[in-house]
């Protein structure tokens, strides 16, 4: 008996694949936090200390509450894949989900060659911009 990959089968295996590595993200996000500070823009973060001023009408929430919220975002989007009833849903939202967080992989980017970055900054935000393309290509297959 031999055995036909279907396009079914490769659907299938890749919204496995890409829950995995979104879960594997999200338990990062309450991991190792400050691993995503520099990729939550300035201007979306509530200031809490006395006397400060406010952001922007955008900050909503502290740098820490942003990168819970978005954790758990990824962790949904993960099992929403996982589930051929919500995958298209589920490949829509993760495709906007890591549309929008092009904003915050740019603004770290720009922050990394402006006066105060380091080499450092500029490799690592050199190759994690470029690097949610494929991400969005990815979770867009994913709406058929």
């Amino acid at each position: 008996m031999s055995f036909r990959w279907s396009a079914q089968a490769t659907q299938t295996t890749s919204a496995v694949a890409l829950s995995a590595l979104l879960l594997a993200s999200a338990s990062k996000h309450f991991r190792t936090p400050k691993f995503y500070y520099p990729v939550v823009p300035e201007y979306l973060c509530r200031k809490d200390e006395p006397g400060s001023r406010a952001n922007g009408p955008l900050a909503v929430m502290s740098r820490e509450e942003w990168i819970a919220s978005s954790g758990l975002l990824e962790a949904a989007a993960a099992v929403g894949l996982l589930i051929p009833a919500t995958r298209r849903v589920a490949a829509d939202a993760t495709t906007a989900m890591f549309t929008a967080f092009l904003a915050g992989h740019i603004d770290a980017l720009r922050r990394a060659y402006g006066p105060d970055g380091t080499a450092a900054e500029r490799r690592i935000h050199t190759v994690r911009l470029p690097l949610q393309v494929p991400l969005v290509l990815w979770s867009w297959s994913l709406r058929k």
